[in-house]
């Protein structure tokens, strides 16, 4: 079966979740902590525990729950089920766990979403793996203020924390993590709808899972309540319900910081031969801080990296991109050492070194002793909306409908009111 043809198929299956705008009752599913150990909940005006058949239970607050020899205990008495769903009674919950939230962790996949747009003019970028042989130490506590109800659930020997939240508040509690309140309303209107979109992609397709979405750079980074002020409200309520379509179903609405040139096609990053994510042409994005970047990398700390994953390597000659995609990505490269070749791909190459340290695949080796210096452009996958070429584009007058149909041709809003014409390629 074709892409085109599976598409189509869910288009059927799901034309009714997006058929006219989404209604606030939808809910999104966000794994908040996937490794926890004990979990305090607490909420201003008391705790409401929800039960699998409907029924409820008033509790005082605080509600501790704890992982114990294969088992889970609610405040102290060991729980029935391995599964524990609270609310607020009238206001929101503050969930504290002493683990690393997924949100701020680093990021351990090739797909890389996250942008560098978050937070201030030069902003923390990409979460990506510390330096190479960067010791952790203990996770501090770290308490997130949640909207809607928290589920813990318990897998293993450890606690996942879900919070099953309203669409419309995640979404509030994506733009600011994903992109600068700062930025031009119309920069994060297109965020909103790309958030939007994306967390109903996800849920479309991990229905049998126990959560849509993580709330890190997996998908899109979730932080709750923070960051949201009232330009973020005012992008989400603004766009509320808005969905970028391709055939009856909402898309795989990826984003990254910075293109640096064409945006790149999805077929080359994750292996999806999706129509509307094909390369665009983006001279929009030049005043990014990451338009142009300088990365040493120790051979040495790359021998031990590779190592440490289970490839076999000698010490290390020479290390040359020898493909390229259509865009000029590194699609591969040749690692010469003293027990043969390794070819790696560009994104595997991102991985093994670090994200923060190479931003991307869009780089050339220009010179290689025991330290290779690359130099490089762009800041992340650069499939789909490339965010500072959307705040260009913004400041230029275009509108959040005509930013996302430029970035991800073919596509329509599930509303129609959202008429667009794509902009210039020229700045």
């Amino acid at each position: 079966m074709t892409m085109i043809a599976v598409c189509a198929l869910w288009g059927m299956l799901f034309s009714v979740l997006v058929a006219e705008p989404v209604q606030a009752a939808d809910l999104i599913r966000a794994l908040m902590f996937q490794e926890a150990q004990r979990v305090l909940i607490t909420s201003g005006r008391g705790l409401v525990r929800q039960f699998p058949d409907g029924a409820e239970q008033v509790m005082s607050t605080p509600v501790v729950v704890t992982q114990l020899d294969g088992g889970m205990t609610l405040n102290g008495a060991r729980a029935a089920s391995d599964m524990v769903k609270v609310r607020g009674r009238d206001d929101d919950l503050i969930i504290t766990v002493a683990e690393t939230p997924v949100s701020d962790q680093p990021q351990d996949r090739l797909s890389d979403k996250l942008s560098d747009a978050a937070g201030s003019a030069v902003p923390p970028a990409e979460l990506g793996p510390p330096p190479m042989g960067a010791l952790r130490g203990p996770a501090p506590l770290h308490t997130l203020v949640l909207a809607g109800a928290v589920q813990v659930i318990r897998r293993g020997k450890s606690l996942m924390v879900i919070n099953e939240v309203d669409l419309e508040e995640y979404v509030k509690g994506v733009v600011p993590s994903e992109m600068s309140s700062g930025w031009h309303l119309e920069a994060l209107k297109a965020q909103a709808v790309a958030a939007r979109t994306y967390a109903l992609y996800q849920r479309m397709m991990n229905a049998g899972r126990d959560y849509d979405v993580v709330a890190g750079v997996q998908d899109q980074v979730y932080r709750g309540r923070r960051g949201v002020d009232e330009r973020v409200q005012q992008a989400v309520e603004a766009t509320r319900g808005v969905v970028l379509m391709h055939q009856n179903a909402p898309v795989f609405a990826a984003f990254s910081s910075t293109a640096a040139g064409p945006t790149e096609d999805a077929i080359n990053v994750w292996s999806k031969d999706l129509p509307y994510l094909k390369g665009v042409e983006c001279p929009f994005d030049a005043n990014s801080p990451y338009y142009r970047w300088r990365a040493e990398v120790s051979l040495q700390d790359l021998e031990n990296n590779l190592r440490r994953q289970g490839i076999a390597v000698g010490t290390i000659a020479s290390v040359t991109p020898f493909s390229f995609s259509r865009a000029g990505r590194v699609g591969r490269l040749r690692i010469l050492h003293s027990e043969g070749e390794l070819i790696l791909r560009g994104t595997d190459f991102r991985r093994v070194v670090g994200y923060t340290a190479v931003r991307s695949t869009q780089f050339e080796v220009q010179s290689v002793g025991r330290t290779i210096v690359l130099a490089g452009r762009g800041s992340g996958h650069a499939v789909g909306l490339c965010q500072w070429g959307a705040k260009e584009l913004a400041e230029l007058g275009y509108s959040f409908a005509v930013i996302l149909t430029y970035y991800f041709p073919g596509t329509e809003f599930n509303n129609t009111r959202f008429g667009a014409q794509a902009p210039s390629s020229t700045p």
